[in-house]
């Protein structure tokens, strides 16, 4: 089990920080997901646990997103400002090892480039993007995490890789 959430940590962090844009929050997500896919599936066989555990993280995803249309709603009423809007949380990702200052510079110009143009796709878009590109994760697997179905996943990850490709050119993708 330990083994398994070593393997996928790094990717759900960076995927609930692509959705919720807050370091803390990313990570809370993250833990709760891995929390209730141990209090749920471990008596599942292996092969299906990375799709089950990206189906909680969704979940949880869109609880965060059901809560936050909730809490902005009296942040306007009550004329406040969530805490750190200016913060730029990839930053604290990137792994100098072994780059020169320059390539360094362009890295965080291209990943800041992408992930503006990430954040402008539909939830649904981006995480099936993300489920698939960067996880790997199958159509069909994709389609249980997101609890939809298989059309629907081809769609959005067409449209989304349309837009990006769009957006940032052809070496992107």
């Amino acid at each position: 089990m330990q083994v398994f959430f070593k393997s996928i940590e790094r990717q759900a962090f960076r995927m609930a920080l692509f959705a919720c844009s807050n370091q803390d929050d990313a990570l809370d997500l993250v833990q709760d997901a891995m929390c209730k896919f141990v209090a749920k599936y471990t008596n599942k066989p292996e092969e299906e646990w990375k799709a089950l555990f990206y189906k909680i993280l969704q979940n949880k995803i869109r609880d965060f997103y059901r809560k936050e249309s909730v809490r902005s709603r009296w942040r306007v009423w009550l004329g406040g400002r969530s805490e750190d809007d200016d913060a730029e949380p990839l930053e604290q990702l990137a792994d100098p090892a072994g780059r020169t200052p320059e390539r360094e510079t362009d890295n965080r110009q291209m990943f800041d480039h992408l992930q503006q143009e990430l954040k402008k796709l539909s939830l649904k878009q981006q995480q099936v993007f993300l489920l698939r590109a960067w996880e790997g994760l199958s159509v069909s697997e994709t389609a249980l995490a997101m609890s939809c179905s298989e059309g629907t996943v081809k769609t959005h990850y067409f449209r989304a890789t349309e837009k990006l490709r769009e957006k940032l050119g052809e070496h992107w993708l």
